[in-house]
């Protein structure tokens, strides 16, 4: 038995979907660092179709293959700098919401780069790509 194709039976729900990613990308998170948090969320979610599309948006605004691929083991690389590895460690407890929510260690360390309204818009962005992965997981099958 096939999957449904949410965009085909539910159109409308797709155009919620986009509303967000108007939001964002009015948001001042810099486009790269916006695509490399979709890229680790897509790697802790196992969306390849997002993974593969994400990587390719990350290499047309210059970000490395070696880069790319350290995402997936980010934490035992030096190729991020302490603003992105804040915002890599936020993405993976979003991500993974359940097991100890965002930690008090990691929000602070986001309020060292960012301001409240830019951490919002990444909440934002982390849970706008979780959405998507989970579409794109459950249509697969």
């Amino acid at each position: 038995m096939s999957r449904v194709n949410i965009q085909q039976v539910q159109p409308a729900a797709y155009q919620a979907m986009f509303g967000l990613e108007g939001y964002i990308a009015k948001s001042t998170i810099a486009a790269n660092l916006q695509e490399m948090v979709r890229i680790r969320a897509s790697i802790l979610n196992g969306c390849q179709f997002c993974i593969g599309m994400h990587t390719e948006a990350a290499t047309k605004l210059g970000e490395s293959n070696e880069r790319i691929t350290a995402l997936a083991s980010w934490k035992e690389s030096t190729l991020f700098n302490e603003k992105e590895q804040a915002v890599l460690a936020a993405t993976d407890e979003i991500t993974n919401i359940s097991v100890d929510g965002l930690t008090k260690e990691t929000y602070t360390n986001l309020g060292m780069f960012f301001s409240e309204e830019e951490i919002a818009q990444l909440i934002m962005l982390v849970a706008l790509i979780n959405t998507w992965n989970r579409i794109g997981v459950s249509m697969a099958g």
